[in-house]
């Protein structure tokens, strides 16, 4: 019997790993830059911490988190988001006292049971960053364009940045009340989770992804005519900052962040080469999630970015090689040990090398060489171990440079044409 990966989810294979890895490996050194440390977090958490973070009445709590009963009776779900599961650290281990701001990054699984569809996936990846102990909007400009420096690091170009201000508890009442007041004469035309919603939480009508409900919620009142003074000269602020940073980027008062713990600033990247799933990245601040969790009042910014909205978009972009430095040819059995000890004093130099195990012909030996894409080979036989000469030959541009049988010589060589 043959057995298939479960709907919804993804093996990730060469050479796609590569761009994965590119993707990792620029957001950790930009990360760096910014004064951003690793944090990893476990998959799994009590289910509490979702519920009272993310919002009871949206539609990760509702419908798509993997919740079950542990053997010890506990509810436990793998975890649908990452900030949730950085505040519950954040909080546990007292990083608050360090001093402000607290900057945090981290990658791993997510997991939300939806529908499958292009882009989307039930467990997918993403790369998130948190800062914490800073209320100033200079902090939210300096996350959103060290996000635009990942993105445009990365190779990606032509992505929609939208930010918003979704006002605070002071002021987010009187919206909900313009809100409910311009949806109720239609409710009845709504989806039964709109119709629910509307007494519980009328701002999640916005997030609603049916396409009838989105066309009925068409000129609703946008929060950003109704926030507070304080609210109103952060976001003025946070504009002028961005623009002092030269992010491009545009206002969109429509804009709705799916989970309930973001306050004031929020902010969206988008791709139109992604159909419906446009969105490449989202963040924004949640000034009062780590008191709700038992910490000090702290405030707090951050964003996720999905991998795999971004990888489709790479993948036309750039061109990663996956082939190995060096393959060595050998033409009979004392050149393939001659060759065995070569690559391993090649490899603890910190290259990629390969060797043909197989004693094959040379013409057998080169068409592996273009099927594992290296980028250089040897030959080697009785006259390069006699003369103590070998020929490195690029597979690339096909140049061939002459070497003693030397690993510092071979290696030199390689890390010159790499």
């Amino acid at each position: 019997m043959k057995h298939k990966t479960l709907k919804g989810l993804q093996d990730i294979l060469p050479p796609d790993i590569s761009i994965w890895h590119h993707i990792e490996k620029t957001a950790a050194n930009i990360f760096k830059s910014y004064g951003y440390h690793e944090i990893r977090l476990p998959i799994m958490e009590s289910t509490e911490v979702f519920k009272r973070s993310i919002g009871e009445t949206s539609d990760i709590v509702e419908k798509e988190m993997y919740t079950f009963q542990d053997k010890g009776g506990r509810s436990v779900t793998l975890r649908p988001e990452g900030t949730a599961s950085f505040v519950r650290a954040y909080v546990e281990h007292h990083l608050h006292n360090n001093p402000p701001p607290q900057k945090y990054y981290y990658t791993g699984p997510m997991f939300r049971y939806e529908r499958p569809q292009a882009f989307r996936y039930r467990q997918f990846y993403q790369i998130g960053a948190e800062a914490m102990g800073i209320e100033d909007p200079k902090l939210d400009a300096e996350i959103i364009s060290m996000l635009s420096r990942i993105l445009d690091s990365i190779g990606l170009k032509g992505l929609n940045f939208e930010i918003t201000s979704i006002g605070c508890k002071e002021c987010r009442p009187d919206h909900k009340i313009a809100l409910k007041n311009f949806l109720g004469s239609k409710l009845d035309a709504f989806c039964s989770d709109c119709r629910r919603r509307y007494d519980t939480n009328p701002l999640r009508i916005l997030d609603c992804k049916v396409p009838a409900c989105i066309e009925l919620r068409k000129g609703s009142p946008p929060v950003l005519d109704y926030l507070c003074k304080e609210c109103k000269d952060h976001f003025d602020s946070l504009n002028k900052y961005l623009k002092l940073l030269k992010v491009p980027y545009r206002v969109n008062p429509n804009l709705v962040r799916g989970l309930d713990y973001y306050t004031k600033t929020a902010f969206e990247v988008s791709s139109e080469n992604l159909g419906s799933q446009s969105a490449v990245a989202a963040g924004g601040r949640y000034d009062s999630m780590v008191k709700e969790f038992g910490g000090p009042p702290t405030p707090g910014i951050g964003f996720a970015m999905g991998m795999e909205r971004v990888i489709p978009l790479l993948k036309d972009v750039i061109e990663i090689s996956d082939g190995p430095e060096l393959l060595i040819c050998p033409l009979d059995n004392a050149a393939s040990e001659k060759g065995l000890h070569l690559a391993e004093l090649l490899r603890a130099k910190g290259l990629w090398v390969e060797i043909n195990h197989e004693i094959t012909s040379l013409k057998s030996q080169m068409r592996k060489a273009n099927r594992i894409s290296a980028k250089n080979v040897i030959v080697l036989g009785d006259d390069e171990i006699n003369s103590h000469k070998i020929v490195v030959k690029s597979m690339i541009d096909k140049v061939e440079k002459e070497s003693k049988l030397d690993a510092d010589q071979i290696a030199a060589i390689l890390q010159q044409r790499s």
